[in-house]
């Protein structure tokens, strides 16, 4: 089980959230999970813009200077070379109602945690990923951003307990593939790197993002669009990442409609993948 090291509220020392906190009460609020490197947040650029994004959207009254100050002081405070920062913001206390006018004002929380002990053979030989029943509801106002509100992640990764699955895949109401309960998903087709649109549901990863980035910066042509399972079950090549973890490639996998299980091997862009990333952040 993952251990808290500590717990800063607005740059200070702190034991506990209000009561009354919007974040609690509603949802009302944003989070990123940060790999922490060497007492940096790893991918900070991308972690920040996606904040950015999600203030903006859920029109909360923040200026992210502190907030930036406040992250690189308190991962200087991580005892190990790896670890794992959860910065926290709500729109603070509001009393009751969901009108938020008047409430603040904005809590920012950062929490520091050991780095997660993931299975070594999720990285080096792939994963099974489990067929996952719950499905993404459409909400483009909410889509790509990292907002509080993870309940249909909660009932996506209750469907399995066994550890001989690493992930699960979840799909959206329409039936295209969106992401995994903890990770974004890339595909292989002819050499072409596929990865689900996310424009109605979902989250946009850092790691995607980073991805996408670099492949840009390449020449590399990556096509965002409306995948199927169907397409999932021709591709050559599958892999999920996220920035903590870094990139597991897929194994297996077996949906619910479909007669036979799929396998994909380890194959050259998702291993090039993995050493650009490791290369990059540690």
């Amino acid at each position: 089980m993952a251990k808290r090291l500590g717990c800063w509220l607005n740059g200070e020392p702190c034991q506990y959230i209000a009561v009354g906190d919007r974040g609690l009460s509603y949802g009302d609020g944003l989070f990123e999970t940060i790999k922490v490197v060497n007492q940096q947040p790893s991918l900070w650029h991308l972690h920040k813009a996606r904040l950015a994004n999600g203030i903006a959207r859920l029109k909360i009254p923040c200026d992210l200077t502190d907030i930036e100050r406040w992250v690189f002081e308190v991962c200087q405070q991580h005892p190990s070379a790896k670890g794992v920062a959860k910065l926290i913001i709500t729109r603070g206390g509001g009393g009751r109602g969901y009108n938020p006018l008047g409430s603040g004002p904005v809590t920012v929380l950062v929490e520091l945690y050991p780095y997660p002990d993931y299975p070594a053979e999720n990285w080096s030989t792939g994963i099974q990923l489990f067929p996952c029943a719950t499905q993404l509801a459409h909400q483009p106002l909410l889509a790509g951003i990292k907002h509080l509100n993870r309940l249909e992640q909660v009932l996506a990764r209750q469907e399995w307990q066994s550890a001989e699955y690493g992930e699960g895949l979840v799909l959206d109401q329409s039936g295209y593939v969106v992401e995994a309960t903890m990770s974004n998903v890339f595909l292989v087709c002819d050499n072409q790197l596929i990865t689900p649109d996310l424009s109605l549901c979902g989250v946009e990863g850092t790691c995607r993002a980073f991805i996408l980035e670099h492949a840009e910066k390449q020449g590399t042509s990556v096509e965002v669009l409306n995948v199927t399972l169907a397409m999932l079950f021709t591709a050559t090549e599958v892999f999920v990442c996220n920035s903590v973890l870094g990139i597991w490639p897929v194994r297996t996998y077996q949906a619910h409609c479909w007669p036979e299980q799929k396998c994909w091997p380890i194959g050259h862009m998702t291993q090039y993948w993995q050493q650009t990333l490791i290369e990059v952040l540690g």
